[in-house]
């Protein structure tokens, strides 16, 4: 929902707010090989001398505040527009300065420090400073609606202070691990504190908006494009594109075919490139493909039972699906062994825990006792023995004697969910229920109503899980059915809060990493999320557009909703003659090959305003 992601970065998943002119705004059908609102040569700068680099996105923007946003191409932009206190080194993952040069914690880990650098500035000229960073965490303390997106990262911090332009002090109620890991964009106070309602204020009003990060944002078009600007004062030197620009489009081949023309540089799809669009391709003389284990994973949710904090229902879901034994049928019907080779053609690898196996420390596969394997006969035998047998027409009949019918979410715009879905239908028309398919540009507001049986799902991993971990529990329930919370699918399990509380306070790595692969395990035993695939990004680029770009990691990674910045700053112009620095610019390629992995980057996953997941959460 980081997408995810937080997303994702975050690159978390689904997106719950929408701005106005948003979903009304999705009116193409999907044959028409344009983009959205199309602006005649909205991508070329007003100079013909600048050097612009165009992205084709699948995915539309849910907000631009900070605050709201959690759709992977929102979150990705803000990357680009505002620095985080840390970053992710591109090469490995591994936390490197940010907004912040340096950090230290008390002995008893409740008090961290850290040196907010001297030499960045916000793009109207005014400097950043710690105090921009302590005021940006105290007002998601104290707003709720501030902490919509990203509220999970202070929800344990007691005091926030600036005590000089260049120290920022966090006091903690207990030992928190994800200190330097702290996924939320610092925003300038001078500006974000005139901001009436943090609910509300999507920030798509007043260009170019103020950051500090490596590019500005200067316009946006709902549904059409957003268009960045190089900062040419970034602190970590300037972008060598002039322009970068993403310009959405509902039609995923009208994208390649973009690509083709050279209408654009760089096209990732929804969310990823299909197998089929890959292969066409590979072997263009100015196309490179990019196939690379990606951040994500593919999974199916079903409706636990939608609720708010106040124990209110919410929703219509189906009361079948609140019995462990019916939900651990559905899943041991999907034969993902036919969803990795059929659909994602071996772009993908089999999936079954809830971090993608790129995050080894956290990769959890199930033991071979626990494992709910495909075996169809074994799953009518759980429903039989659950009691929803089959009546004269072989159709099982839920307690209220009517035959059951799971109602599934799914993304128009994705090729996958529509393919899985059609093998659903199969394999749980053979049990006997049957599936109606509700695939639709916006899923956001059924879904955070809750009126779904079964939906699919989506996040990018950060290097840190903590914010896809966060979504699964009660805290992140809407307070009451009228409000929007955090929460990915309204999963509240008192066993998992405990493992959440314990994995956040626990600073051995190694420790770390065994609670949260215990809370992966108590996901799959209660049967709310089934991951069945870990797609790879499938993405590709013009070599005549662009000479060299980074992959995230740098040996074989994504280039779209990367933890950082750094493909889009590193990026060097093929007419440019600067072949880069030589450290970051690595144009690392792997070719398409059966088994590699494919990155739902910046597709549309999901959409909930948090939950990018199918949106994308960062």
């Amino acid at each position: 929902m980081e997408t995810n992601d937080q997303h994702g970065g975050r690159t978390r998943g689904r997106a719950r707010l929408v701005l106005a002119a948003g979903a009304a705004a999705l009116t193409l059908c999907a044959g028409l090989a344009t983009p959205l609102n199309p602006a005649p040569q909205e991508a070329r700068a007003a100079d013909d001398d600048s050097k612009v680099l165009t992205v084709a996105v699948a995915q539309s923007v849910d907000s631009l505040s900070p605050f709201l946003a959690v759709r992977l191409l929102s979150t990705s932009i803000h990357r680009l527009t505002y620095e985080y206190l840390t970053n992710y080194d591109p090469e490995d993952n591994h936390v490197v300065p940010g907004l912040a040069t340096a950090w230290k914690s008390s002995p008893d880990k409740l008090t961290w420090t850290y040196t907010i650098r001297s030499d960045s500035k916000w793009s109207d000229g005014e400097q950043a400073t710690a105090e921009d960073a302590a005021w940006t965490f105290n007002t998601m303390m104290s707003d709720p609606g501030a902490a919509t997106a990203n509220g999970s990262f202070v929800a344990n911090f007691e005091k926030v202070t600036a005590p000089s332009p260049t120290e920022l002090v966090i006091k903690l109620k207990k030992p928190q691990a994800t200190m330097t890991a702290l996924d939320v964009p610092i925003v300038p106070r001078h500006v974000w504190e005139k901001v009436d309602d943090y609910a509300k204020f999507n920030n798509d009003k007043d260009f170019p908006i103020v950051g500090n990060g490596p590019f500005v944002l200067t316009e946006y078009k709902a549904d059409s494009h957003v268009r960045l600007k190089a900062n040419k004062d970034f602190w970590r030197g300037a972008p060598k594109f002039d322009e970068l620009v993403f310009r959405y489009y509902k039609d995923q081949d009208a994208a390649v075919s973009a690509l083709r023309k050279g209408e654009v540089s760089f096209v990732a799809g929804s969310p990823s490139l299909t197998p089929a669009q890959a292969e066409s391709l590979k072997n263009d003389k100015n196309i490179r493909v990019n196939d690379a284990p990606g951040r994500r994973f593919y999974a199916l949710a079903t409706n636990p039972g939608a609720k708010a904090k106040n124990g209110e229902k919410m929703g219509d879901g189906h009361p079948s699906l609140l019995d462990q034994r019916v939900r651990n049928a559905l899943f041991m019907a999907v034969d993902r062994k036919t969803v990795i080779d059929k659909v994602f053609q071996g772009h993908a690898v089999e999936g079954a825990g809830y971090i993608p196996p790129r995050f080894s420390q956290y990769f959890w596969e199930p033991s071979a006792d626990q494992e709910l394997a495909y075996d169809p006969a074994e799953a009518a035998r759980l429903l039989d023995e659950a009691g929803y047998e089959k009546n004269g027409d072989g159709k099982r009949v839920g307690k209220d004697g009517k035959p059951i019918d799971y109602r599934v979410l799914c993304h128009a715009t994705d090729p996958n969910d529509k393919a899985i879905g059609q093998y659903l239908e199969e394999w749980w028309g053979d049990l006997g229920i049957g599936v109606t398919l509700n695939c639709l540009d916006n899923v956001t507001d059924p879904w955070l109503a809750g009126e779904y049986d079964l939906a699919f799902d989506g996040w990018s991993v950060n290097p840190d899980p903590d914010f896809v971990l966060s979504i699964h529990t009660c805290a992140a329930l809407p307070a009451t059915p009228e409000e929007t919370g955090a929460t990915d699918n309204f999963i509240c399990d008192k066993k998992y809060d405990e493992l959440y509380a314990r994995q956040l306070a626990e600073y051995d790595a190694a420790e770390r990493a065994d609670i949260v692969k215990q809370m992966e395990s108590r996901l799959y035993d209660l049967g709310y999320m089934n991951v069945m695939a870990y797609p790879n990004a499938v993405e590709a680029y013009r070599t005549d557009h662009i000479e060299s770009i980074t992959t995230m990691p740098a040996k074989a990674g994504n280039i779209y909703g990367q933890d950082g910045y750094w493909s889009w700053w590193s990026a060097v112009p093929a007419d440019s003659g600067d072949s880069g620095d030589g450290s970051s610019s690595t144009g690392v390629v792997v070719g398409i090959v059966a088994g590699a992995a494919v990155v739902v980057g910046l597709g549309v996953f999901v959409a909930m305003r948090r939950r990018a997941t199918a949106d994308d959460r960062e």
